[in-house]
Order: C-alpha cells, then structure tokens, then sequence
C-alpha cells in the first residue's frame, strides 16, 4: 500500500468507525446509541446488518494492513515496543474486526448462539489489546524525546482507561437504571481515545507528504 495512500485511508477508516454507526442507527428503529453498543448493528436481525458487518471486515483486514506497515517503520529503531505495539494493534483488528464482522452477536444479550459467544471473546480480547495502544505510543514518545505527543498519548489512555471501566460497569445489575448504565456511551468514548494515537499519527503522516 502507498505511503501516501495509507494515512488518507486510515484517516476515513477512523472517522468512518463512528461516522457509520451514527448513520445506520438512523435505519434501525429502536437503536438507541448511549445504550446499544455498536456491534448491535450487526445483529442478525438488524436492518442494517449486511452494510456493518462488511464494514467489520473492512476496519479488521485494513488496521492490521497498517499495524504491519508501521511496524516495519519503527521496528529498526524501537524493536521491542514496535512488536507490542503490533500486537495492540494486530489483535484488535483481528478479534473486534475480521472475528467481529464474520459472527454475529445476538440481538440480546441472552441469545448466546455459537457466533455471539466468538463475536463477544473477539470483541472483548480486541479491545483490551487496542486499550494499551495508546500508552505504548507514549512510551514510544518519551524515548523519543517527543514530550508534547507523549503526553497526548498518555492523556488519551488515562481516559480510555477511565471510559472503558465505566463500558464494564454499564452492563452490571447494580447500576441499571442509572446514568452509568448508558454502555454505548461509554463504549464510543473509550474507543475514541484508544485511537487517538493513529489521530495523531495520520495527521503526522499527511503533513510530511505535504
């Protein structure tokens, strides 16, 4: 893929990750996005099921595209957070994007049909991974002597981490009925922060092709 392909598409594919589920909301009577996670799109009784399951596919196969390629930009000098930052990235796009789009989570949660349960293990294993992404690219910024962007970085995973607890809580007994209880909500905050680093790093890349 071009070097001065790759952070165009990149930019669209992180914008279009929450662009699209607020379009195809629009078409699904009864969605309700501060309290059905995005992947409900996707559901096999969804309107819109065919249209946000290819979109999985796309975000999978094209992120773990752009983990390799920058993985061979930073290995030669940072070899050891280059691998980790692969693997962030890697298993991300593989469990909450190619495993995500392929099966289908149910429409409730009660329906725990063999595909739900390799959606929900992909989707769960995909965003822990993607979590620590941006504290990598932190450390990768210190040792750079990038402060400014290190500290973004740093920034964005204290809130992802902040977010994603919140996402975990949602779902508990306990706080049903309650603001907290709102897990689409919190599921797009915290997926917003964990990919502030490729932010940053797309404008970074659109500027030295300038």
């Amino acid at each position: 893929m071009g070097e001065r392909l790759l952070p165009w598409l990149l930019l669209g594919t992180v914008a279009g990750e929450f662009l699209l589920p607020w379009v195809l909301a629009k078409f699904y009577p009864g969605y309700d996005s501060r309290q059905m996670v995005m992947s409900a799109l996707g559901n096999p009784k969804s309107p819109v099921r065919r249209l946000y399951n290819l979109w999985l596919l796309w975000l999978g196969g094209f992120l773990l595209v752009a983990a390799f390629s920058f993985f061979r930009a930073d290995f030669p000098g940072a070899p050891v957070l280059s691998v980790l930052r692969l693997a962030s990235l890697g298993v991300f796009a593989v469990g909450a994007g190619l495993l995500a789009g392929l099966f289908s989570v149910g429409e409730t949660k009660e329906e725990q049909t063999t595909a739900a349960k390799i959606h929900g293990a992909g989707a769960a294993v995909g965003f822990m991974a993607l979590l620590f992404y941006p504290l990598l690219e932190a450390i990768a910024g210190f040792t750079q002597g990038r402060a400014a962007l290190a500290w973004v970085n740093l920034g964005a995973f204290l809130l992802a981490l902040g977010f994603f607890a919140c996402f975990v809580m949602a779902d508990k007994p306990e706080f049903q009925g309650s603001p907290l209880a709102q897990e689409g909500l919190w599921q797009r905050l915290a997926l917003f922060f964990m990919y502030v680093p490729l932010s940053c790093r797309v404008f970074e890349c659109i500027k030295s092709c300038i």
